[in-house]
């Protein structure tokens, strides 16, 4: 990996189970995810035109993933406003535990929000 390299290239969101999940990061990010089993686990797929060099990810129900609030944070695009999608977050089944917050005028917004499989996830918005 280099400094021109993302340094992440895929990400997997635990849930215990995959259509409720689904249901709410749609219902959040008014998107469609596609849900398929590969490798004995349910996945859903966040929208992905072409990986290469992009970062994507999904949701995961399997064996060796748990959903947890403790877990690992990642940062999901909130562009162009992180409060679009943040403001459907509870309508969705979610809970919002940080309100959009300023980092920095060059960096941006953030925002934690928990789902409906007890996750915590973060957003970030330029704006």
């Amino acid at each position: 990996m280099t400094g021109k390299d993302n340094a992440i290239n895929w990400f997997e969101i635990s849930v215990a189970d995959i259509n409720r999940a689904t249901k709410f990061y749609e219902s959040v990010f008014n998107i469609q995810m596609p849900i398929q089993e590969m490798m004995g686990m349910h996945m859903a797929f966040f929208p992905s035109e072409d990986m290469n060099g992009k970062v994507s990810g999904g949701l995961v129900q399997g064996q060796s993933h748990k959903p947890s609030g403790d877990g690992v944070k990642i940062y999901l695009n909130g562009n162009p406003d992180l409060n679009n999608a943040l403001g459907r977050v509870e309508a969705a089944g979610g809970k919002v535990v940080m309100p959009k917050t300023k980092i920095t005028d060059e960096i941006g917004h953030m925002a934690y929000f928990v789902d409906t499989e007890g996750n915590t996830v973060a957003l970030h918005s330029n704006h």
